[in-house]
């Protein structure tokens, strides 16, 4: 089997594995309807509106709060916010402020991984230049994700430039902290989607745009992840740490990639986002034991 073959064959596992098949509700700028969540249109883009979708704690509106916005996988072919509905929510409970984002994917809108990233930015940077109304920390606000999200998340962290032309720069779309659940971290020659970036990936892969500065990140990635090996996740974490930054890194042994979802595993899902909880309360977004069931 040829290189492209193997990557149009792990595409098409990514998406079963995350639940991402094409034909998710939400396309072209119609919102989701999210129990306990309030939809948000962040971007108008030709190909439609894009939406985030946002679980507010209960309490005074005017407290700052911290913030975390995921973003879904699905190999930036296809995917739903539904995805990480759960983390969110979950967050509110803690006192946080829980938000998905939509974003533009080729099955919808027939986008590349470089409009995925740009739309990431966007969403964080939209989510800073609202944070009064929101009852939001600026400086407080995290960008999580699995897989291609978690690429979209850690690139909103790291990689200079892709920034969405019209956009006021003058609101910083860096996020504060990194929440990635088995995350595309290299997207150069032997790493994952560098077809569909080839001679670019140095402005789209984080393992390659790691600098002094960059936020506090937690990782999560099976041993037996066939699309993101332990080996990138541990260059990374050597490469953060020759920075000067954080990277917590847990292995999960024998899991596969999309191991944290729930419906994958109750058991890891449980694990996961728990040591997630343990991280943030670590930063100080929030306090007290973890409680989710």
């Amino acid at each position: 089997m040829n290189h492209l073959k193997q990557l149009v064959v792990a595409s098409l596992l990514l998406l079963v594995m995350e639940g991402a098949l094409p034909g998710q509700k939400g396309a072209k700028g119609v919102p989701l309807e999210l129990k306990g969540a309030t939809a948000h249109c962040y971007k108008a883009t030709a190909q439609g509106e894009l939406y985030l979708y946002v679980f507010r704690p209960q309490g005074d509106r005017q407290e700052k709060r911290p913030a975390a916005v995921f973003f879904f996988g699905g190999a930036w072919n296809g995917g739903t916010p539904k995805q990480f509905e759960e983390h969110a929510s979950y967050l509110a409970s803690r006192g946080m402020v829980g938000i998905v984002a939509d974003y533009r994917v080729k099955s919808r809108q027939g986008t590349s991984p470089f409009e995925c990233v740009k739309d990431g930015k966007s969403a964080i940077r939209w989510v800073r230049g609202h944070a009064a109304e929101l009852g939001i920390d600026p400086n407080r606000i995290a960008a999580g994700g699995g897989s291609a999200g978690g690429h979209v998340a850690a690139a909103t962290g790291t990689v200079p430039g892709l920034e969405e032309k019209g956009e006021d720069t003058n609101t910083s779309c860096r996020p504060n902290a990194l929440l990635l659940f088995n995350p595309v971290f290299d997207n150069g020659p032997k790493g994952f989607g560098h077809e569909r970036v080839k001679d670019r990936f140095k402005e789209i892969s984080p393992i390659h745009n790691i600098h002094k500065g960059t936020p506090p990140t937690i990782v999560f990635l099976g041993t037996k992840d066939t699309l993101i090996p332990v080996a990138t996740a541990e260059k990374y974490n050597r490469l953060m740490a020759a920075v000067g930054s954080r990277c917590d890194l847990h292995l999960y042994e024998g899991q596969p990639h999309g191991f944290f979802n729930r419906n994958r595993s109750e058991e890891h899902f449980l694990k996961t986002v728990t040591e997630m909880d343990r991280f943030l309360e670590s930063l100080g977004y929030i306090n007290g034991d973890p409680t989710i069931k």
